[in-house]
């Protein structure tokens, strides 16, 4: 069964830092694009970066400069740091392949607050 692990999300005050991981088995992970994406509350899920096999990133224009996606290809583990958070970047946030798998993890709740 396919299977996406979401963590390290949790409640930060506006400027504050997160670093989000995303497990999954070496047959999702390896040789594949892998990306972030979020689900701001009541809307829909949007891109936000993705990270190609060799490790060349790609950011959505709203986290450009604040996000910072990475790989570890040993540990079959894609990462997001995010930093400057804004109360806009409250969301669940998941993690998928690309091209996108059909069963999604749980996500991992990001909520900035002061």
């Amino acid at each position: 069964q396919v299977q996406l692990v979401e963590s390290g999300g949790g409640l930060v005050q506006p400027g504050g830092s997160l670093r989000l991981s995303c497990a999954t088995s070496g047959s999702i992970f390896q040789n594949n694009l892998m990306g972030w994406y979020r689900q701001c509350p009541g809307k829909q899920r949007e891109f936000v970066a993705h990270i190609t096999a060799g490790g060349a990133p790609n950011y959505a224009d709203s986290v450009k400069g604040r996000f910072t996606i990475s790989r570890d290809n040993a540990k079959n583990t894609v990462y997001l740091q995010l930093n400057s958070l804004k109360p806009d970047d409250t969301a669940v946030y998941f993690c998928n392949r690309i091209p996108i798998l059909p069963n999604w993890g749980k996500g991992t709740l990001v909520t900035v607050s002061s």
